[in-house]
């Protein structure tokens, strides 16, 4: 019991940090909006983080999924590298990239721990 309940707090803290990220613009101006961005990110990245610990979802580390978002994330990061202009663009790339980075090397691991070592 105690379990499902720190899981269902964990994953109502979660959603409040997204909520909070989403709906600061149409609630706050200023400065009071930036804080609530980013304190609403830092609670969901905190919250994300103690779910995926508790909580791992399977599926996500198969090799099919992981080929898809290398491929996937890697063809998006080029395309706005290119065509997007400004910060924006630039943002848009590296966060792209570095998901495409983690599925390569979730690949890699995979790829390292099927084959047999040798002597």
């Amino acid at each position: 019991m105690k379990s499902a309940f720190a899981s269902v707090i964990l994953w109502l803290v979660f959603l409040a940090g997204l909520a909070s990220c989403v709906a600061s613009g149409a609630v706050f101006d200023g400065g009071t909006k930036n804080l609530a961005t980013y304190g609403g990110i830092a609670l969901s990245l905190l919250a994300g983080s103690r779910i995926a610990r508790k909580e791992p979802i399977s599926f996500l580390a198969s090799r099919p999924v992981l080929w898809f978002l290398f491929l996937l994330n890697g063809t998006v990061a080029a395309f706005c590298a290119l065509a997007v202009d400004g910060t924006q663009g630039i943002m848009a790339a590296v966060g792209m990239g570095v998901v495409s980075l983690g599925a390569g090397f979730g690949l890699l691991q995979k790829r390292g721990a099927s084959q047999p070592e040798r002597a």
